[in-house]
C-alpha cells in the first residue's frame, strides 16, 4: 500500500512538477516498480521506508549478475532511486536520516564511447536508397534528409507537426528533452526534400503530423527507427543505423568543417556544452591528415640523393685533424 502511494506521489507530483516528459516518467515508473518487485520477493515487506543501503547494493549486484545489466543501466537505477527517496523526504513523508541513498557511495561513471558515424560517401548511398516514384518513398527520403541535415532526435521528429515546419523561413520548431523548445534552421537541400514530400502528400492542417503513415497517422518514434534501420541495411553500410547515429554524424561532420562547438550545441539542443564535447573527437585518419600538414616537411631538406652509395662514419672523432 505504501509503495503505491509513494510511487503515485513521486511520479504524479514531483516528476510532473519538474516538467519531465511522459516517456521519462514511464521509464522512472518501470525502474521503481522493478525494484519494488525484487524487494517484495525477498520477503522484506511492503514498506519502502524500510529499505536499507545494503539492500540497494544487493539489488545492484542482482542487476549486474542476474540481469546482465551494464554500467550505464546500473547508474540510471541509482539516479532514479536517489531521486525517488530524496523527493519523498523533501515532501515530508520520510525522515531524511532514513533515506537509504543519503550516504550511498557514488557509482563510477561509465566511460563515454566515441560515437560511431557515417562517412560522407555512406550518407550519399543512404539518401539514394528511398524510391522517388511513390509518396512513401519521398516521405522516407525527406525523413532521412531531415535527420541528417538537422541532427534532431527521433522523438523530436515524431512530434513534428505541419505548423512547426516553415519552408519559407527555412526553419522547424521542435520540442526536445525537458520540454525545451528550439528553432532549427534548414539549408536549401533539406527545404527542397521537404517541399517535394509536401507537394506529393498534399496540404495538411497546422496540427496534423508532418510525417504520416500510409493510414494518415503520425509516424511514431519506433516507426522512424524502423525506417532508418531498413534503409541502412539496403545501403549496405556495414554497421547498424539509427536516428541517433545520424545525429552523431551530423555533429561530427560539422566539427570537421570547423563549426564552433557552441553553435553545434545549440543546433543539437544540448543544455550543457559538455554534452557536445563528445563530438570533438578525432579519428586515425584525422590524426594522419594533421601530421601530414605539419610545416616541418617544408623546413628540412634531404641528403639521400647526394650520397646514394656512400658509407658514412658512425661519428667524427674529436681532436683529429684532417689532411688533404
Amino acid at each position: 500500500m505504501m509503495w503505491g502511494y509513494w510511487l503515485a506521489l513521486y511520479l504524479g507530483t514531483h516528476c510532473v512538477a519538474r516538467g519531465l516528459r511522459a516517456s521519462t516518467i514511464a521509464a522512472y515508473r518501470d525502474t521503481l516498480t522493478q525494484f519494488q518487485r525484487w524487494h517484495d520477493a525477498r520477503g522484506s515487506g511492503g514498506d519502502p521506508s524500510a529499505v536499507t543501503a545494503r539492500q540497494v547494493l544487493d539489488y545492484l549486484q542482482y542487476l549486474r549478475t542476474e540481469r546482465d545489466n551494464g554500467d550505464a543501466a546500473i547508474n540510471r537505477t541509482v539516479v532514479v532511486l536517489r531521486s525517488f527517496y530524496t523527493a519523498i523526504a523533501a515532501m515530508g513523508h520520510l525522515d531524511p536520516r532514513a533515506n537509504p541513498l543519503a550516504g550511498f557511495p557514488r557509482i563510477r561513471a561509465t566511460p563515454r564511447k566515441l560515437p560511431v558515424t557515417l562517412s560522407v560517401e555512406q550518407v550519399e548511398r543512404l539518401l539514394a536508397r528511398p524510391p522517388t516514384d511513390t509518396i512513401l518513398g519521398l516521405r522516407d527520403r525527406a525523413l532521412l534528409v531531415l535527420l541528417y541535415g538537422t541532427g534532431i532526435r527521433a522523438s523530436e521528429c515524431a512530434g513534428l507537426r505541419q505548423g512547426h515546419v516553415d519552408l519559407t523561413e527555412r526553419t522547424i520548431q521542435v520540442r526536445g528533452k525537458g520540454g525545451r523548445e528550439r528553432v532549427v534552421p534548414l539549408n536549401d537541400q533539406v527545404v527542397a526534400a521537404l517541399a517535394v514530400y509536401c507537394q506529393a502528400r498534399g496540404p495538411a492542417l497546422p496540427t496534423a503530423p508532418f510525417f504520416r503513415s500510409r493510414f494518415g497517422r503520425a509516424l511514431t518514434r519506433g516507426a522512424i527507427f524502423e525506417r532508418v534501420r531498413t534503409y541502412g541495411l539496403r545501403a549496405h553500410l556495414g554497421k547498424p543505423l539509427s536516428p541517433h547515429r545520424l545525429r552523431h554524424t551530423f555533429a561530427t561532420h560539422l566539427v570537421r568543417l570547423g563549426v564552433n562547438p557552441v553553435t553545434i550545441r545549440d543546433l543539437l539542443g544540448h543544455k550543457l556544452l559538455t554534452s557536445t564535447q563528445i563530438y570533438l573527437h578525432v579519428t586515425a585518419q584525422d590524426l594522419r591528415l594533421a601530421a601530414d600538414k605539419h610545416p616541418i616537411k617544408h623546413l628540412l631538406g634531404t641528403i639521400e640523393h647526394l650520397l646514394p652509395n656512400a658509407r658514412l662514419p658512425f661519428q667524427h672523432v674529436a681532436g683529429l685533424r684532417r689532411y688533404g
